[in-house]
């Protein structure tokens, strides 16, 4: 169980934990064929051939692993590699990643996640912390959120100690002070719980616990079923 009374602010996961993230990725990645098809057919072609598309990654991902934090810049740098290695111009990939990146921003809320932002952000700071390249502002809730903390921007990832750090630091509380919520049991669970945060694990699947060692103080299948620990909770 969580201890309401320590609890003076709120970290957040946002990929899986607010919205599906894989069905907003796949329209994106349509977007982006779609603009490639209009500016540069040869490479839209390329881009339809998995196996080319998966080296192209595997490679970029290689090259730059010191940016293995930064997921639009590696995306930037992958549209660029299919562009040169389709014969089309390079400078091509800002614009492509663009309209890649707008429609990524374009989510599908799960139904519990604006009722238990509006609960949360009436009553603490609530920080965004995601290892991903989602914009709070963009996608239309940043009035629930107090600052937004992502891999991007520090450098680092989740579990990465210092990510969470820095998310009790936006919210100007220590570590111990936050509870932090996300659906990954790795990156977020342990990640948090080594910082010394409170943990709700968002397990909509009901997975098992596989991580050893110390566990997420709760275990929820939604964000209504979280905020109930909350007595003045009314979904």
């Amino acid at each position: 169980m969580i201890d309401i009374a320590r609890i003076k602010a709120i970290t957040l996961d946002l990929d899986d934990t607010l919205w599906p993230v894989w069905p907003t990725i796949h329209r994106a990645e349509q977007v982006l064929i779609d603009w490639l098809t209009q500016h540069a057919p040869a490479t839209a072609a390329m881009s339809c051939e998995p196996e080319v598309k998966k080296a192209v990654r595997t490679e970029i991902n290689l090259r730059h692993a010191a940016q293995a934090h930064d997921l639009s810049f590696l995306r930037r740098e992958a549209i660029r590699e299919m562009l040169l290695r389709a014969g089309d111009p390079g400078h091509l990939a800002e614009a492509a990643f663009e309209a890649f990146f707008a429609e990524r921003q374009r989510v599908e809320l799960f139904d519990d996640a604006l009722p238990a932002l509006a609960f949360w952000s009436q009553r603490y700071p609530v920080v965004a912390l995601s290892n991903g390249n989602a914009d709070v502002h963009r996608v239309g809730i940043g009035q629930h959120f107090h600052a937004s903390v992502s891999a991007q921007s520090l450098g680092v990832a989740k579990p990465d100690l210092r990510i969470f750090v820095a998310g009790a630091q936006a919210a100007g509380v220590l570590p111990h002070e936050v509870l932090h919520i996300g659906d990954d049991a790795h990156a977020d669970c342990v990640g948090a719980l080594a910082a010394g945060m409170q943990v709700a694990w968002l397990n909509r699947e009901a997975h098992p616990w596989s991580h050893g060692g110390a566990q997420p103080h709760l275990d929820v299948r939604d964000l209504h079923a979280l905020c109930a620990s909350w007595p003045e909770y009314k979904p």
